[in-house]
């Protein structure tokens, strides 16, 4: 038999995804894998049950739905700073799995070196290597997450055709200042370079921190493509609805690249979102005031319990430090942590690319009666589950 392809041999399955059935196997209270177990708006339900008895069960336009797409223009022009043409800077894709990976389909070519920060969601590497390209890992550090501007300049001295941005970032929570966006876009216009964006929790951000679109800055809306999401905004994660927000030039070649991938998103969930897209200010300042008061009871819960852990700026993800339980590994710990207290994480080593085995995730993305069930678990975590020597 010919041999499989190269470029997936260092490729294991998504950790996270993984976490997510070790959970389900042992009853765990699943802290691991991003998804809310509350409804979402019930405007976007009422819509989608209206929606099945209406006429959107074929392929909408490949780029999105002409009213989703006018809807989402509207929204993200006013959070953006600039008129985005609905019909010629806008592609909706599946998920914003899809919209990173066709952006990056669209930059890169083979041999070609793009940028990403350490800690990164797993996908960010894979795309990478599924793009051909090679990364270039800048790391982070703790416990603000911030970036040292001499090594990301010796980074970008690599002639590297892209750099990924999350902001907020996943795992680590952090909201990127504006003072660290301008160095970041300074650097992508002195070396030429793109940036791709995902901002996928551009509404979740915690006072006083505050989300700028790196696309709004002087002269950076050429050379970014900014992807996003409803999934954690709405708390429709299984709707996988993403887009790819971009000048014209590039959504004429990220169209393609869309079409060819996933021809086009669900056309009845299009339909049923555009409802949320509608939303006021309101809703957003509700959906704020609502994940601060899941990471204050989080984090007090676990202050109580006393183990250190990372503050969220943004996102709804916290890193807990497992160091005093002598692990030689945090995918083990995890295994024990679900099997033997009930609580599912997701081991940090599968965010790094530095060697880090002392870190695990959790996510409070959740109802208040689930975090109290996770916490009063979590409260036996030293009865049981021993040191190890």
């Amino acid at each position: 038999m010919p041999a499989l392809s190269k470029r997936t041999e260092g490729f294991t399955d998504s950790v996270i995804r993984r976490m997510t059935r070790i959970s389900n196997q042992y009853g765990a209270v699943n802290l691991s894998q991003g998804f809310p177990d509350f409804e979402p708006p019930r405007e976007l339900l009422e819509r989608l049950a209206e929606v099945t008895k209406e006429d959107f069960h074929q392929y909408s336009i490949t780029w999105g739905a002409q009213n989703f797409r006018e809807a989402l223009a509207e929204k993200q022009s006013k959070l953006m700073g600039r008129s985005i043409d609905p019909n010629g800077e806008i592609v909706v894709t599946c998920g914003s799995t899809e919209a990173m990976m066709a952006a990056m389909m669209t930059v890169t070519d083979p041999g070609d070196k793009v940028i990403v920060f350490s800690p990164f969601y797993e996908n960010y590497g894979a795309d990478t290597i599924l793009s051909g390209a090679e990364p270039i890992y800048v790391p982070l550090y703790p416990p603000h997450f911030n970036f040292d501007a001499d090594e990301l300049e010796a980074a970008f001295r690599q002639n590297p055709k892209a750099l990924i941005l999350c902001n907020p970032s996943n795992p680590c929570g952090k909201v990127f200042t504006y003072h660290e966006l301008k160095i970041i876009a300074d650097l992508a216009k002195r070396y030429d370079t793109f940036v791709i964006t995902d901002e996928v929790y551009e509404h979740i951000v915690y006072e006083p921190y505050h989300h700028t679109y790196i696309a709004s800055l002087p002269d950076m809306w050429d050379r970014t493509i900014s992807c996003s999401s409803l999934s954690k905004t709405y708390s429709i994660t299984g709707w996988r609805l993403g887009y790819i927000i971009a000048p014209r030039n590039i959504i004429e070649t990220a169209k393609k690249v869309h079409d060819f991938l996933t021809v086009g998103a669900a056309a009845p969930l299009q339909e049923a979102a555009v409802a949320g897209l509608r939303f006021g200010d309101e809703y957003y300042k509700q959906l704020q005031a609502k994940y601060t008061e899941k990471r204050d009871l989080f984090l007090k819960g676990l202050d109580d319990i006393g183990i250190a852990h990372t503050v969220p700026q943004g996102a709804y993800y916290i890193l807990l430090d497992i160091s005093e339980f002598g692990f030689k590994s945090d995918l083990e710990f995890c295994e024990v942590l679900a099997r033997d207290v009930g609580v599912g994480a997701v081991p940090g080593s599968s965010f790094f690319r530095e060697d880090v085995n002392n870190l695990i995730r959790l996510h409070f993305a959740k109802k208040n009666e689930t975090l109290y069930e996770a916490l009063s678990r979590l409260e036996h975590i030293r009865k049981k589950i021993s040191r190890r020597k």
